[in-house]
């Protein structure tokens, strides 16, 4: 049947005018129906998304704007909403895709190559965000998001200076803008001057329009900043404001079905039965599916040192990593998700394992790594749970445990902002934090008699004081020669492409302020201390 075309167009008239007068919601009442009606139009979708993001209805709208982009694949508002959208969500991978798309339409709009860098931000692409936001001020000087990513980067990577010095940039343009506010009190704090960090987040916490994620993440620097002006009772309630706040926001995603805790107990579990014997292969032949000449996998709990431990290495030019990346996930999606799938690992056969392989070094590769003829380190945040993956993919690697004062650990893990994940979910309270630690130490135990070789166990402190004679047994250890340019760690942080959060904290060198930093929080954290207990007594840590 034909569509009458003028009744058509007073449509798209009408929801045009509401949309223009905002009102949203009008607007919406009148674009549902008529796409309901066979209607084809942008406007129709941009409209009717807008209002599901309003209603706080991501997904919907997401799954409206894909049908959207499908039907005009050159429309730059449903390709930029979609990605904005998918950024809400926290797919900045799938967000990127959607920016580049419209960039390969469209690419000199300065706002799109801003979104970019805010997607290759999400996945922790420094260098190339900053690429994208750079390319969005040549395009558009007055872009504040751009300035305010670069500020954001400079803090992250420990450059102070520069990111202060972006920061108010982007407030000279727009002078209550949140995230510019957030990255100078950054800056402040890390140029030494806290209590002008304080007094910048105040100012922004006394607007009520601040909410969410925003609001918390504020909260949690205005905890670093009293910490470093000693007001520890004030910071630890600072910190607790920012994670009960990221706990109301995530609570939908991580607080039902099967948590990380009973994940990671689940596998303590199978392995107090399991039989050793069936997980021990001889290490694997070299190939086009084994580039490296070694393999070293960094293991530890978040906040033990692992990152210190990577970018020290990395100073070896026999060595080289993928970043924190995850490399491992074809195998956890198909044999890590429940004992059965731990059964089957058990027993898969050479064809599967070299499959696994395979994708492994072709993650590596996309990653930007080149491994050929070095040895190649693998650090990620939760590789102890991955340990019998590793154990049957890998048996000949060799592997590093980092370990430090469980009372710092969970401390730090519950004052530190980390990109969220269920294990990150359960580090928001001290009280989550002691016992993903209890259950992720109790695993790492069970899995030692599966290990083909013995670890070699790295304590952060003794690291700390005496750095050369550490990584002199580390190096070997490893079979590699110790090399000076391994102290220079603090400038090659700086430079990585990626960032965690130590980022800024390593860009300084060698530091011993967080070692004992529990004491000046004893009392808050005395509930948890009776669980960590046999770990610092395990680990050989005073009262």
């Amino acid at each position: 049947m034909e569509r009458d075309r003028e009744a058509d167009l007073a449509t798209l008239h009408a929801v045009h005018a509401a949309a223009t007068g905002n009102e949203f919601a009008k607007a919406a009442a009148l674009a549902r129906p008529a796409l309901e009606s066979g209607l084809e139009h942008p406007l129709l979708y941009n409209v009717l998304a807008l209002r599901l993001e309003q209603e706080a209805r991501l997904p919907e709208a997401v799954a409206l704007l894909r049908r959207g982009a499908e039907r005009f694949p050159s429309d730059v508002g449903i390709r930029n909403a979609l990605g904005l959208c998918l950024l809400r969500l926290e797919r900045p991978g799938e967000a990127l895709a959607q920016f580049d798309a419209l960039l390969a339409v469209s690419p000199d709009l300065a706002f799109a190559h801003t979104n970019r860098g805010a997607a290759l931000l999400g996945t922790g692409a420094l260098a190339k965000a900053e690429q994208s936001y750079r390319r969005a001020l040549e395009l558009d000087p007055k872009q504040v998001v751009a300035m305010t990513g670069i500020a954001n980067i400079a803090v992250r990577r420990g450059v102070y200076d520069l990111g202060r010095i972006w920061a108010e940039q982007a407030l000279a343009v727009a002078p209550d803008f949140p995230d510019a506010i957030v990255s100078l009190a950054g800056a402040r704090l890390g140029e030494g001057a806290a209590a002008d960090a304080v007094a910048h987040l105040e100012r922004l916490l006394a607007d009520s329009r601040l909410i969410g994620a925003e609001r918390a993440h504020a909260n949690g620097l205005r905890g670093d900043a009293l910490d470093a002006l000693g007001r520890t009772e004030e910071a630890f309630a600072a910190y607790t404001l920012c994670n009960e706040e990221l706990r109301r926001q995530y609570a939908p995603r991580y607080a039902g079905g099967q948590t990380a805790l009973g994940y990671v107990r689940a596998l303590g579990s199978y392995f107090e039965t399991a039989q050793a014997g069936d997980w021990r292969l001889p290490p694997a032949p070299g190939g086009a599916a084994a580039p490296a000449r070694g393999h070293v996998f960094v293991l530890g709990f978040p906040r033990s040192g692992t990152t210190l431990l990577e970018v020290a290495l990395e100073g070896q030019p026999q060595m080289v990593s993928a970043g924190e990346n995850e490399l491992l996930i074809d195998g956890i999606h198909e044999f890590m998700g429940d004992p059965a799938g731990l059964d089957r690992l058990s027993r898969a056969g050479a064809s599967d394992l070299e499959r696994l392989r395979a994708a492994y070094w072709g993650r590596a590769a996309d990653a930007g790594a080149d491994p050929a003829g070095r040895v190649f380190i693998d650090k990620h945040p939760l590789n102890t749970l991955k340990l019998p993956l590793i154990v049957r993919l890998f048996p000949g690697a060799k592997i590093l445990f980092a370990y430090r004062d469980p009372r710092d650990v969970v401390l730090s893990c519950f004052r530190r902002r980390f990109q969220m994940s269920a294990p990150m979910y359960e580090l928001l309270t001290l009280e989550g934090a002691a016992r993903f630690y209890d259950a992720t130490m109790t695993l790492a135990d069970r899995l030692v008699p599966y290990l083909p070789s013995a670890p070699r166990h790295v304590r952060y402190e003794t690291l700390v004081a005496d750095f050369d004679a550490e990584m002199q047994g580390l190096c070997r250890f490893l079979d590699i020669e110790w090399t000076t340019q391994m102290r220079d760690f603090g400038a090659r942080t700086r430079a990585r492409t990626h960032a965690t959060p130590s980022t800024a904290q390593l860009a300084r060198g060698l530091d011993a302020g967080g070692i004992g930093a529990w004491r000046r929080y004893a009392e808050p954290m005395a509930p948890v201390l009776p669980l960590l207990e046999p770990w610092v007594t395990r680990y050989g840590y005073g009262p």
